[in-house]
C-alpha cells in the first residue's frame, strides 16, 4: 500500500507552479530517497517473510523425503527461489544426505556455512564416522579443535565411537580421557559411559572399572557397559557378580542388560545360571521381549540339552522372527541332525522370509549328512532368491566336496570372485577328503601365488595333506615355518593346528618325534591326549598308550568316547587282553560313559586276536543294537588267524555278505580265506559271482618321499622312468631278507 501511495504521488508533483520549482526539486529528491528506502525495506521484509515461510514449510517437506533424488530436487528448488541456505535447514540437509549415503553433498552443505557452530561440527564428524571414514573424521575434529570451537557433551562421545571402531591402543583412549577431563566433561554420565565402552574395546577392563568407580553418577548404561566388559574378557563370574551388585542397588535391568548377562552365562559352561535368569525374566515379565527370548534360546542351544531347547522353543508364543529360526537351525546343524534342521527351515519359510545366514546354516547341516539331493535343492533356492554371495558359495563348495562331487566344488570355486582364506581352506579340505592330496598341496601353492597370507586353517590343511602322503620332511618344513611365523604369537590359540602336527609325526612313522613334540605343547586338550594314545596304539606300543592315559587322568582331563576307543584299539594291537577288559569296565563304572557299537567292535577284535572267538561271539549276540558289518568283519578276521573255528568264520562271512551284499572287499576276504585252506571250488564260485556283478576292487596305493617330492605307486606299477632300477633294488632287498632267514 505504501508503494502504491508514492507511485500515485509522483505525477502530481510535476503540476506544482514554477515558483516552487527549487523547492520541488529538493522535495522530489527527498521523496525519491524515501521511496527507494521504503522499496528496499519492503523487499527485505517480504524476503524475510518468504524465507521464514519457506523454511518452515521446507522442514515439513524435507521430513517427508524418501530418496536422494527428491532431496536434491528440493534442495535445488530452495536455492533457486531464495539464493541462500538458512542455518535452520543446513542441519536437516546434512542429516538427510548422510542417511541417503551422499557424504559429498553433506560436506558441501557444511562448507557453505560461514561459521558453523558446535552442533554442525559434531554432525559432520559423526557423518564421517558412520560412513567409516575415520581418518577424515579425526582430521575434522583436529581442525575443530584448532579453530577453538567449543565442545559440548556430544563431541567426545562421537570421537570415542570413532576410536572404538579403529580398535586403537589404549594410549589414545587415555589421551581423549585427559583432554575431556581438562575441558570439564569427565563428570558427564554420557561421556563416562562411552569412555567405559572405549576402554573395554581396547581390552583394558581394569581402566574401565577404575573410571566406573570414579563416576559420581552411574546409570543403567554404565552398569551394562561394565558387565559387557567382563563378558568380553571371559571373566564371566565377575560379570554375574556385578549383575547381582547392580540389583542390590535397586537398579532393575532392561532387555539389553539381560542379553549381555545371558551371553556371559554361555561362557560359564553350565546352564545353572542360565536357568536362574530364565526364571527371573519370567517372574519380572521381561520374557515377552523377542530379543530376550532369542537370547535364552541361544543360551540353551550352547549349554542345555536337546530337550531343554525344544521345550523352550515350544513356549515361544509370539510371531517368531528370522533370528529365532536361525538359532534353532544352527543348533540342529551343530549336533548333526540334518533332518530336523531341514524341518525347521521348511517351517520357517511358512512364517518369515529366509536370510542368507539361514541358507548357510542349512547347507552346512546338509553337508554334514552328505545329502546331495537336498543340497542341490538348496542351491537352486539360493539362486532363485538371490542369496548367493561368496560365503554361501563357499558353503555350497564344501557341501559338494563332502558329497563326493568334487567337479561341482571346483566350478563353484572358480565362480567366487573374492577368494579369501576360508574359500581356499574349503577347497583344499574338499580335495583332501576325496583323497587328492597332491592336488591339495598344489592348491596351496596357487594360493601363495595370489600373495594371500596363509591362515592357520590353510596351514593345517597343508599338514593334513602331507600327513596322508607320508611326507615327513615336507611336514617338518611346515612345522619350521609355523614356529617362525605363527606360534610366537602368544595371543593366538593354535591347539588344533598343533594337534595336526602331532598326527603328522605319528602317521609318518616318527613316534619318538611325536612324543617330544607332545611334551613341548603348552595346551593339551582331550583331542591332543587321544591322538597320542592312538599313535602309540597304531605303533604297537600298548603299554605306553596306557601310561599316557594315566597321565591324562592325573592332569584332570576328562576322557571321551574316542579316547576309550583309541585305548581299546591300542590294547588290541598289543595283545593286552586283561588291561583291555579293565579299560572297558572302567569306561562305564568309573567314568560314566556307556559303550557304543564301536567299543564293542574293539572288544570283539581284542578277544578274537587272543583266540577267544566264542567269548567274542557272545558279546555280539548280547548287543542291544544291531551288529554291523565292522563287528562281524572283526570276528571273521580273527577266525582266519585261528583256523580251529572254521564254522564260526563261515558264519561271520555269511553275516557280512547279508549286510553288505555289494561290498567287493568282503568278497575278496572270503575268497582269500577259502584259498588259504585249499577250497578252490568255493573260491571259483566267489570269483564267478564277482564277475557277474562286475565287481572290481580298486587297487591300493602307496607313496614315498624323496628329496622334497612325493611318488605314488600301486602294485605292479611300471610307469616310473626308473622302473628297472627300482625293481632291481627290490630284488636285492628280497634276496637279503631270505638270506637272513
Amino acid at each position: 500500500s505504501g508503494k502504491r501511495k508514492y507511485i500515485f504521488f509522483v505525477p502530481l508533483a510535476f503540476k506544482i507552479p514554477s515558483i516552487f520549482h527549487g523547492f520541488q526539486r529538493f522535495h522530489f529528491s527527498l521523496l525519491a530517497s524515501k521511496f527507494s528506502l521504503l522499496l528496499r525495506t519492503h523487499h527485505l521484509t517480504s524476503r524475510y517473510h518468504n524465507l521464514t515461510t519457506l523454511s518452515s514449510s521446507s522442514h515439513l517437506v524435507l521430513n517427508s523425503c524418501r530418496d536422494l533424488q527428491t532431496l536434491k530436487q528440493l534442495h535445488a528448488r530452495f536455492m533457486v527461489s531464495t539464493g541462500v541456505e538458512p542455518i535452520s535447514l543446513a542441519s536437516k540437509l546434512i542429516t538427510f544426505y548422510t542417511q541417503f549415503n551422499d557424504l559429498e553433498s553433506a560436506v558441501s552443505v557444511f562448507n557453505r556455512l560461514r561459521q558453523p557452530n558446535t552442533s554442525f561440527w559434531n554432525l559432520i564428524i559423526k557423518s564421517h564416522v558412520e560412513f567409516g571414514h575415520l581418518e577424515s573424521a579425526f582430521l575434522l575434529y583436529r581442525k575443530m579443535h584448532e579453530l577453538g570451537v567449543a565442545h559440548d557433551v556430544f563431541t567426545f562421545p562421537i570421537v570415542n565411537k570413532a576410536l572404538s571402531l579403529l580398535r586403537i591402543d589404549v594410549l589414545y583412549a587415555g589421551m581423549v580421557h585427559c583432554l575431556a577431563n581438562q575441558m570439564g566433561f569427565v563428570l558427564d554420565v554420557y561421556f563416562g559411559n562411552t569412555m567405559i565402552e572405549l576402554y573395554v574395546k581396547c581390552g583394558c577392563v581394569y581402566y574401565a572399572r577404575k573410571l566406573f568407580d570414579e563416576m559420581c553418577h552411574r546409570d543403567l548404561v554404565s552398569w551394562t557397559a561394565m558387565i559387557s566388559g567382563y563378558v568380553s574378557e571371559g571373566n564371566f563370574i565377575c560379570a554375574l557378580n556385578f549383575f547381582r551388585e547392580m540389583r542390590m542397588l535397586d537398579l532393575e535391568p532392561n532387555a539389553v542388560t539381560m542379553m549381555v548377562v545371558l551371553q556371559g552365562c554361555c561362557g560359564t559352561g553350565s546352564s545353572i545360571y542360565g536357568r536362574q535368569l530364565h526364571c527371573y525374566l519370567f517372574k519380572n515379565g521381561l520374557l515377552m521381549d523377542g530379543s530376550l527370548q532369542n537370547s535364552i534360546l541361544k543360551m540353551y542351544t550352547k549349554l542345555g540339552t536337546i530337550n531343554e531347547v525344544e521345550s523352550f522353543s515350544r513356549e515361544v508364543d509370539r510371531r517368531r522372527d528370522v533370528v529365532y529360526w536361525n538359532v534353532l537351525i544352527s543348533f540342529y546343524s551343530s549336533v548333526g541332525d540334518a533332518v530336523k534342521a531341514i524341518g525347521m527351515f521348511n517351517k520357517m519359510r511358512l512364517e518369515v522370509e529366509t536370510s542368507i545366514e539361514t541358507l548357510t546354516s542349512v547347507i552346512s547341516a546338509v553337508g554334514k549328512s552328505g545329502n546331495l539331493f537336498q543340497g542341490e535343492k538348496l542351491h537352486c533356492l539360493a539362486i532363485k532368491s538371490g542369496h548367493l554371495d561368496d560365503v554361501l558359495q563357499t558353503s555350497l563348495l564344501d557341501l559338494y566336496a563332502k558329497c563326493g562331487e568334487l567337479g561341482k566344488s571346483e566350478r563353484l570355486f572358480k565362480e567366487i570372485r573374492h577368494r579369501n582364506n576360508i574359500t581356499w581352506s574349503a577347497i583344499m579340505s574338499g580335495f583332501i577328503q576325496n583323497g587328492y592330496f597332491n592336488e591339495a598341496v598344489e592348491l596351496f601353492h596357487q594360493m601363495q601365488a595370489t600373495d594371500l597370507e596363509p591362515s592357520s586353517e590353510n596351514l593345517r590343511n597343508l599338514v593334513d595333506a602331507y600327513t596322508n602322503l607320508g611326507a615327513l620332511q615336507l611336514g617338518k618344513r611346515v612345522h619350521g615355518f609355523l614356529i617362525r611365523n605363527i606360534f610366537h604369537r602368544s595371543e593366538v590359540c593354535n591347539t588344533h593346528l598343533e594337534t595336526s602336527l602331532l598326527n603328522m609325526y605319528i602317521r609318518c612313522g616318527s613316534i619318538s618325534s611325536a612324543r617330544v613334540y607332545f611334551n613341548k605343547m603348552l595346551i593339551k586338550d582331550v583331542v591332543t591326549w587321544t591322538s597320542m594314545i592312538e599313535g602309540y596304539g597304531s605303533h604297537g606300543l600298548g603299554v605306553e598308550a596306557l601310561r599316557i592315559f594315566d597321565l591324562m587322568i592325573e592332569e584332570r582331563i576328562a576322557p571321551n568316547r574316542v579316547t576309550f576307543l583309541s585305548l581299546l584299539s591300542a590294547c588290541s594291537h598289543s595283545g593286552l587282553v586283561i588291561e583291555g577288559c579293565e579299560v572297558f569296565s572302567s569306561m562305564k563304572w568309573k567314568f560314566g560313559i556307556d559303550p557304543d557299537l564301536d567299543h564293542y567292535t574293539c572288544m570283539v577284535d581284542l578277544l578274537g586276536r587272543y583266540g577267544k572267538l566264542k567269548e567274542a561271539l557272545v558279546i555280539i549276540m548280547k548287543l542291544i543294537a544291531l551288529p554291523d558289518s565292522r563287528i562281524w568283519g572283526a570276528l571273521f578276521s580273527a577266525s582266519r588267524v585261528h583256523h580251529i573255528h572254521r564254522e564260526l568264520g563261515e558264519y561271520a562271512a555269511q553275516k557280512l555278505l547279508e549286510l553288505e551284499l555289494d561290498n567287493i572287499g568282503y568278497y575278496t576276504l572270503l575268497s582269500n580265506a577259502q584259498a588259504s585252506i585249499g577250497q578252490w571250488n568255493e573260491v571259483e564260485e566267489i570269483r564267478r559271482v564277482m564277475k557277474e556283478k562286475e565287481m572290481k576292487k580298486k587297487p591300493g596305493w602307496s607313496c614315498i618321499e624323496n628329496k622334497g617330492r612325493v611318488y605314488g605307486f600301486v602294485s605292479g606299477d611300471r610307469s616310473h622312468h626308473q622302473t628297472e632300477e627300482i625293481y632291481g633294488v627290490l630284488g636285492c632287498l628280497s634276496r637279503m631278507i631270505k638270506g637272513f632267514r
